[in-house]
């Protein structure tokens, strides 16, 4: 899978899809088009970075019938749909779905820039906040179960006399255990501690965890408290 992004033109019909082609590469952007959605469909990884923008209404599948197979794959490529009809509720639903945008032909060409920028730039923070959970659940694995026990407490918002209590252990060995999360989480305070546990714990639901992750996250201490200082 390239990580170069790539602006997918699909269009049935070949002057529309050279007009769109034009302006993409006018960006400096790589573009490549297909006559149909099921031809993108069959030669494309659909996690490919860039953004895919379609005809509404083609032979065979619409661009709307797009948007929703895409969604079904598990592909989060943003979608723009160009339609040369006004057609409410579709655009509605198309939007409901996820599409960037629906665009009316005729439409400006700053429009569908300004489209495609947004779409990319979405894709492009989408992709970097991917890749910082899978870096925070790499870390995960690192702990221990022992350490993994306090860092339940700590994320619960335990301080660490009441973590000792609860884990019937010493409190210098919480101290050392928290030391330990400290380094091998890479945190430089509690603050960024917790927003890295937090950024895995409110993952997109059909976001990959692995067994570190999910053990932790789904035991939390029965009870939370305000966080407090130790």
């Amino acid at each position: 899978m390239s990580d170069t992004a790539t602006v997918f033109v699909i269009d049935d019909d070949a002057d529309g899809r050279r007009s769109v082609v034009a302006l993409v590469e006018s960006l400096g952007l790589h573009a490549e088009a297909f006559d149909s959605a099921e031809r993108f469909l069959e030669t494309q990884p659909v996690n490919q970075a860039g953004c895919v923008v379609t005809d509404l209404r083609m032979p065979g599948m619409s661009g709307l019938e797009l948007q929703q197979q895409l969604a079904a794959m598990g592909s989060a490529l943003p979608v723009i749909i160009i339609s040369a009809y006004a057609d409410v509720p579709i655009a509605v639903q198309a939007l409901r779905g996820g599409a960037i945008t629906v665009l009316q032909k005729p439409y400006a060409s700053s429009e569908l820039r300004e489209s495609i920028r947004a779409a990319l730039q979405q894709d492009a923070e989408r992709r970097r906040q991917e890749e910082e959970r899978r870096e925070i659940r790499r870390r995960l694995e690192l702990l221990t179960d022992h350490e993994q026990a306090v860092l339940q407490y700590v994320a619960a918002g335990y301080p660490n006399k009441t973590i000792a209590q609860r884990l019937n252990i010493g409190l210098r060995t919480v101290e050392s255990r928290r030391h330990a999360i400290m380094q091998k989480m890479q945190a430089q305070s509690l603050a960024e501690l917790l927003r890295m546990v937090f950024a895995v714990e409110h993952a997109p639901t059909d976001a990959p965890r692995n067994a570190t992750a999910h053990r932790l996250l789904c035991s939390h201490p029965p009870e939370r408290q305000h966080h407090s200082n130790p």
